[in-house]
């Protein structure tokens, strides 16, 4: 005992004398390192005495400790101090631009850049954002939109289906996002104004087509909601993305989740309606399908039911934002959005 307190105070002298984090490292190596003073004496100990070995080791794991504690303490002080001087040698100017801004930064995904100035738009409108799962049971994404069991879209060839071990429903890779209307109702009341930005996932792939797409679909219900509300809105969004001089035209079309229904089209923006490639000499060019909601909708989320007599009315509509990205930017190809060729990418 005698000996470990007469190491302690000349210790204590020495951890006086150092004067920087370096020769402190060193330090504290000599007496706990691999080969440091008290560690050697550990090693010892199997050597001594069962009682000897007992009293010698409290007494060494008492000066480990003790070493321990005052070297954290100095370390604090010293790695304080030096920090002092180097600040006091060398002034930060916080003001300076970061030492990385040299390299170029990203930028956004072209469709990430059309789906946003969408959004912006109908915002802007008054419409909010929703959003839902992309894996989706067969209710949601087919049945509850009046899509029935032997339409074409549940083919295997159009829907990819998901392995479900935990419940009797059919999963799928939600086909659009129309699912999420038909959740926003279950659980909102009229009036509703909403749109619904998102994945999709189709079995299709060429040059105008991918398995994994985006869309926004759009849902109004309000009381005297009319077709007349439907092409208003469709007609300021186009000319909000293009421009107010674009030609807009409704075609009659069929979708089970609305009635009547419309496919939207615009005057080719590549040829200025003359006719070319992209347009198929037609000079128009489909942009997005719409209509207003098939009662048998309002039914299968409980509307009619719960609100008595329904007097409201709505519409809905569905655009790919890749389609409208490769109108905007003149890209002949959607592949070319996901190859991640930086050469593509950089000009937007």
């Amino acid at each position: 005992m005698d000996t470990i307190s007469f190491s302690k105070e000349t210790f204590l002298h020495e951890l006086s004398q150092v004067t920087s984090t370096v020769e402190l490292n060193q330090f504290k190596a000599s007496y706990i390192g691999k080969k440091g003073i008290i560690t050697n004496k550990l090693k010892e100990l199997g050597k001594l005495a069962n009682e000897e070995r007992a009293a010698q080791g409290k007494s060494l794991n008492e000066a480990r400790a003790f070493i321990d504690e005052h070297i954290r303490a100095q370390e604090t002080v010293l790695y304080k101090n030096e920090l002092k001087k180097k600040l006091a040698h060398k002034k930060l100017d916080i003001t300076l631009p970061g030492a990385y801004l040299s390299k170029k930064p990203g930028g956004r995904h072209p469709v990430t850049l059309v789906m946003t100035e969408i959004s912006e738009i109908f915002i802007y409108m008054g419409f909010t954002i929703e959003e839902g799962p992309e894996i989706e049971t067969d209710y949601y994404n087919f049945e509850a939109l009046n899509i029935l069991k032997n339409h074409p879209a549940r083919d295997m060839q159009d829907t990819f289906y998901a392995e479900n071990t935990t419940t009797t429903d059919t999963l799928v890779l939600r086909t659009h996002t129309s699912p999420v209307q038909i959740r926003t109702m279950q659980r909102r009341k009229p009036p509703l104004r909403f749109i619904a930005p998102g994945k999709v996932y189709r079995c299709d792939s060429d040059i105008s087509h991918t398995p994994v797409f985006h869309q926004i679909e759009g849902l109004m219900v309000d009381k005297g909601i009319s077709f007349s509300n439907l092409k208003a809105v469709l007609e300021a969004f186009i000319h909000r993305v293009f421009s107010p001089q674009t030609p807009v035209r409704f075609r009659p079309s069929f979708f089970p989740f609305t009635e009547p229904s419309s496919e939207v089209d615009i005057g080719c923006i590549l040829c200025a309606g003359k006719g070319c490639r992209v347009c198929k000499g037609t000079g128009w060019i489909e942009v997005l399908g719409a209509g207003m909601v098939n009662p048998q909708v309002f039914k299968n989320v409980g509307y009619i039911t719960d609100l008595g007599d329904f007097n409201y009315s709505g519409f809905a509509f569905g655009l790919g934002m890749e389609r409208i990205a490769m109108l905007k930017y003149g890209i002949d190809d959607i592949r070319l959005f996901y190859e991640s060729d930086m050469r593509f990418l950089k000009q937007f």
